[in-house]
């Protein structure tokens, strides 16, 4: 069973036990998106002593906590997990995930920080992630920042210093994966 260190912020109980379940790991349940002031008190604390990792649901409402977290409590590490890993035919959660998903998701975890801008608007405009869902969920999933609109993958994208020329390869990366599929899908 795998440690991990940090103290993994989730929403409620559920994703607590699919957690422990496979990892040895502490959590803090936010109890949902009305965070109130004591749970913060804990971020912050734990962020002090050992560290988080936010891992809400691939949903908006999961989002808004961890966009509400990340304010309140800067430079906390963040999982995502693909909503199609995570959800049932009526639900999404972190608590629907297998083994494996999770595993990858924790072993993925960035932190988001002010560093200025490294992409211009300009440059993220030219990549074609604005306007290309397909292609900015593809970047997206590249730096394991989860799929997120064009305002906030740009955001996120300068967050972690990612180049003009690191972004350049993952649009690259992925219109060659797009044009060998294309390619096996015509020679059928």
């Amino acid at each position: 069973m795998r440690t991990i260190k940090e103290i993994i912020v989730v929403e409620g109980r559920n994703d607590t036990n699919t957690l422990q379940r496979w990892f040895d790991c502490d959590t803090i349940e936010t109890g949902g998106d009305r965070i109130d002031p004591e749970t913060i008190t804990r971020i912050r604390q734990a962020q002090k002593t050992r560290g988080v990792i936010i891992f809400t649901d691939p949903d908006s409402p999961g989002e808004h906590i961890r966009r509400w977290i990340n304010d309140q409590v800067p430079g906390c590490k963040q999982a995502f997990i693909e909503k199609a890993k995570a959800r049932t035919e009526k639900k999404v959660g972190v608590e629907h995930a297998g083994k494996e998903d999770l595993e990858e998701a924790l072993s993925h975890c960035v932190t988001f920080t002010d560093r200025g801008e490294t992409i211009t608007y300009a440059q993220f405009l030219d990549s074609g992630c604005i306007g290309r869902k397909a292609l900015r969920f593809a970047v997206c999933e590249t730096f394991h920042i989860g799929p997120c609109n064009a305002k906030t993958c740009f955001k996120r994208l300068n967050q972690m210093g990612i180049t003009p020329d690191q972004l350049e390869k993952a649009v690259s990366q992925y219109a060659g994966n797009c044009d060998s599929q294309k390619n096996k899908r015509n020679s059928k």
